[in-house]
């Protein structure tokens, strides 16, 4: 455990940052889980998903919860999984 006051105060941040950041990605998981079924099933659902779903990654990525590359190629690879059940549709 840190000595100094200002130390101490910083454990005490980072602990209440890993709830927040650890809920916004629990939320995504859920949120790719969920376009991931809509997509098996209905092409429209999982268009509507898909807008929530970047939405959340673009937002993760600005309060720096998850890296913007990494919400980029999320999103791009997602995309191309709606294109593709589209085009087969």
């Amino acid at each position: 455990m840190a000595n100094i006051k200002s130390a101490k105060k910083r454990v005490l941040i980072e602990k209440e940052r890993r709830v927040v950041n650890n809920s916004v990605k629990s939320e995504i998981k859920t949120y790719i889980k969920k376009f991931k079924d809509a997509l098996a099933t209905d092409v429209e659902s999982a268009t509507e998903i898909y807008k929530t779903l970047t939405s959340k990654l673009d937002s993760a990525a600005r309060e720096n919860v998850i890296h913007a590359n990494s919400a980029a190629s999320k999103k791009a690879h997602f995309a191309k999984l709606l294109d593709n059940a589209k085009k087969s549709k």
